[in-house]
This record gives C-alpha cells, sequence and structure tokens, in this order.
C-alpha cells in the first residue's frame, strides 16, 4: 500500500474509554466516520483515524437530550439567546435539545416553527427539536403540524409572567385530547389547575414575600390537574406526559396510572431535585419557580422515582431571568432560572449521595436512562439520538466521574450570568461534548471552556410509538 495515498478507515476513534448506557458500563473503543459511530471495538483494536480522543479513566456517555428547555427565540432574547443557551447546554453534556413554544410569538404553527428554526440556524452548538404549543383559543391548529415540525404538543393549565395562553375550557380541553389521539401527537402539559389557584388568590390576596410564594401557589393546583389528566388519558387513549412534576401526591399518581396502564409518563426537574422550601431563605427569587419549589419529604419522593425507574425523563425547565426581574417585589418575580448547564451535574451528584455506597457506574446508567434514552424514545428520536450504538449520531460525553469541583459565576454561560447553583460541590465533571463527532465543547486545564463550530441542526423524528395507539 502507498503510505502517501493511505487514507484511513475513520475520521475518529475514541479509545481508552468505559461506555455507558441504561443497563451496564464496558471497556471498549469508538470509530466514527462521516458523524455516526461505525463501530463498537474491543479495547486496543487496531484501526486507524484522522484523530484519535483519548478517553483513558473517562466515562463515555450517549450526548444527552434536554427534553425541556426555553432558550427565548424567538421574542424574549433579552433574558437568554441560543448561542448562550447552547454553550450552556454543551457545557452540560447536552447535544440535542427540545424547546418550548412559549415565545413570542408561540409557536402554534408550522409557520411558527419554521420561522424560528431560521433564526436558530448557524447559532447553535446543540441539535434541536420543537415542542408545538396549544393555543387555547384554537386547539385545531395542530392539525397542520407534521412530524417534521412537531411529535409533541404543550398546554398550560395554569400561566406565569412568560405563559399567557392558558387552556381553562373543559370542552377544549376534551377536544385536544380526541385530536392527539387522532393524531398521535403526545401532550405534554404544565399541570396545574388555574381554577384552584384562582380561587385560592381570591381568598388570600398576593403573596407578601418570596417565603410565602409556596402556599400561594400549593400543591394541590398540581394534585387536582394530575388527577384530570390521568382521566382523560385513559378515556381517550392519548398520550400524555406531565412537566416538571413538584410533589409526592402527583409522583403517586402517575406512577400508579402508568403501572395500571395508562398511557401518561412524567418528568422531573433538576432543580424540584435540588432545591426545597428551606432554601427559599438563602436563595430567595432566584428559585422562585413554577411549579413551586415543594418540602423535603417531597423532594425524597421525586429522587425516589428517578432511582424506581418511575421518571420517564429528567429535564432542565431552563428559563433564564435577569437578577434584576427576578428581584422585583414578590408577585411580581418571574418564575424560573437557568438549569441546563447545571442539570446533569446535578443529577449526578444527586445520585451519587443516595445510591448505597455512592455507585458512580450506577448513577451513570440511571443519568443514561433518563437523560438519553427516556427522551429519544418519547420525541421520536431513537435510532439516531440516545446510545451508544452503530449507526447512531456520534454525540458523545467524557466524564470524569469521581471529580469533585465548585460552579463559578464565570462558568455559567446562560446570558444571564448567574446560577442558582454557585458555590455548589459536584462531583463528576464534563471535560469534553461532541456531537455528530465533532468537539462543540472542552475544558482546559486552566477551567476555561473551548467550544466548537455553532452548526447544530433541525433535527428530522419519526413518530414515536404511542403507548395509547392501538397497533
Amino acid at each position: 500500500m502507498d503510505p502517501v495515498n493511505h487514507t484511513p478507515a475513520y475520521d475518529l476513534l475514541v479509545r481508552g474509554g468505559r461506555l455507558v448506557d441504561g443497563r451496564q458500563v464496558t471497556h471498549a473503543d469508538l470509530a466514527v466516520l462521516d458523524g455516526r459511530i461505525a463501530a463498537v471495538l474491543d479495547p486496543g483494536t487496531r484501526a486507524e483515524a484522522r484523530e484519535t480522543v483519548d478517553a483513558r479513566g473517562l466515562y463515555v456517555l450517549p450526548g444527552l437530550i434536554d427534553s425541556h428547555v426555553h432558550f427565548r427565540t424567538p421574542g424574549l432574547t433579552g433574558k437568554e439567546e441560543w448561542a448562550n443557551g447552547s454553550r450552556a447546554a454543551v457545557a452540560g453534556a447536552v447535544t440535542t435539545v427540545i424547546d418550548m413554544p412559549n415565545t413570542r410569538p408561540a409557536t402554534f404553527t408550522p409557520a411558527d416553527a419554521h420561522a424560528k428554526h431560521a433564526l436558530i440556524e448557524g447559532n447553535s452548538l446543540v441539535d434541536y427539536r420543537f415542542h408545538a404549543g396549544v393555543n387555547p383559543d384554537d386547539v385545531s391548529l395542530l392539525e397542520d403540524f407534521t412530524p417534521r415540525e412537531a411529535t409533541s404538543a404543550k398546554a398550560f393549565l395554569t400561566g406565569h409572567h412568560t405563559a399567557p395562553h392558558v387552556l381553562r375550557d373543559p370542552a377544549r380541553l376534551d377536544g385536544l385530547f380526541r385530536l392527539a389521539a387522532a393524531k398521535n401527537l403526545r401532550l405534554l402539559f404544565h399541570a396545574e389547575d388555574d381554577d384552584v389557584f384562582a380561587l385560592l388568590d381570591q381568598w388570600q390576596g398576593e403573596p407578601p414575600s418570596y417565603r410565602s410564594y409556596e402556599a400561594h401557589r400549593p400543591r394541590s393546583g398540581g394534585i387536582v390537574a394530575v388527577a384530570k389528566l390521568i382521566e382523560l388519558a385513559r378515556r381517550h387513549g392519548t398520550d400524555v406526559h406531565v412537566l416538571h412534576v413538584s410533589s409526592k401526591e402527583e409522583a403517586d399518581l402517575l406512577a400508579a396510572a402508568g403501572a395500571a396502564g395508562i398511557p401518561i409518563t412524567f418528568e422531573v426537574t433538576g432543580h424540584h431535585l435540588s432545591f426545597t422550601t428551606d432554601d427559599t431563605l438563602r436563595l430567595g427569587p432566584r428559585i422562585r419557580l413554577s411549579p413551586a419549589i415543594r418540602e423535603q419529604a417531597d423532594q425524597d419522593r421525586l429522587w425516589q422515582a428517578v432511582i424506581r425507574g418511575e421518571v420517564a425523563c429528567v429535564g432542565s425547565d431552563h428559563a433564564p431571568h435577569a437578577l434584576t426581574d427576578k428581584a422585583l417585589p414578590a408577585p411580581d418575580a418571574p418564575p424560573g432560572l437557568p438549569g441546563v448547564q447545571e442539570l446533569f451535574p446535578a443529577l449526578l451528584t444527586g445520585l451519587r449521595r443516595r445510591l448505597p455506597g455512592g455507585d458512580a457506574e450506577q448513577a451513570l446508567k440511571i443519568a443514561v436512562r433518563v437523560m438519553a434514552e427516556g427522551p429519544a424514545r418519547l420525541f421520536g428520536l431513537e435510532g439516531r439520538k440516545g446510545a451508544l450504538t452503530e449507526g447512531h449520531d456520534a454525540d458523545l460525553a467524557l466524564v470524569s466521574a469521581d471529580t469533585n469541583w465548585w460552579l463559578r459565576a464565570d462558568e455559567a454561560q446562560a446570558k444571564v450570568g448567574w446560577s442558582a447553583y454557585e458555590g455548589w460541590t459536584f462531583t463528576g465533571r464534563v471535560e469534553q461534548t461532541l456531537r455528530r463527532g465533532r468537539s462543540v465543547y472542552a475544558r482546559r486545564a486552566d477551567g476555561t471552556a473551548v467550544f466548537g463550530r455553532p452548526d447544530g441542526r433541525w433535527l428530522e423524528a419519526h413518530t414515536p410509538v404511542l403507548a395509547g395507539v392501538d397497533r
């Protein structure tokens, strides 16, 4: 063979790492060609590539999927921009995001989705999808969506500062379930009952302090809404996914419904796993959220749901606001915080603290189940994202599982420049993130970051197999 004209078989080899999926950890090398995993090789298998990544001493995870972000494009870019949000994502091992529809304008039509993509293209380090939005005045707008634009649609059953479009009419809600069942759309819900909150507001007025906010947006709103959604899912056979579950009662109801064969799944967020009402005394409006932060017993139940496998996925609900907005008086301070960068380290750290012996590999396997395999399955990305198998996109996260570190304010990549996790000590650090075989984030020895090219793609998706569909 002429060595001058010899072409390596692969573009990239990842050597010496321990590959993690939801069931096992294996020592293997990965070969990448044309942005996809071309082969999983026995360690040290002779092969050639244009580039080699040394993963010795590191775990290699599939690039994670955050199915719940608010990157604020279009119309709310004073709070976040896609370039900043995607930098935060890859710094936290996330290579794919699914963006929520409550922007300005909202993503109520396929044309809205295409216009949104036009603004994002060329500015994203991550690949991306969109959730459609449910227009409470005309739910039939969802008829026009195809899997190209969205395989899921989100409705708000109560509102807040950046969520003005609230579906209150029971007849329209019932019609939404019929339409979604016919179109094989998964329905996502901010599941808190607006009538419950309106009644309480009429009785007790506005919250006088940040500390009293939880009492003004109590668990009863979520419990009532979840009970209604379970009954609608049972009646219509429509697949439902409940977002940011915050209380132990909701978790119990949803776990029981899933076990009974009702087509309903649920998500928990990093912040409900990380903070309790006691933290409000220290962090104040930084952790004002919707749904509100709950008690320690609620957080314990949510962690239990993650570890038991009752939770379908864990999302960040990355929803930044400027600190000047967060510091407004209690009735006016908007809910939400940055979270996509912090989600994986917070999840991994929390799991290590709760699993027997702080088992790193078990924690990593659970993280892959709820942040890669679960969202890929729910949102039509199976076969392309969420796994380290041949033919999948070469989205990889290299993690040093036992490294202790703390988050500094100057490391926060969100546009607003702050994090509720500043000063936290995490166990497990992302050293490098690759999307489709190219490095999009690498941590230098001095702690600074090197980012790659912002050429993330609007992904095609297939219609996921829905539990409520008779096939």
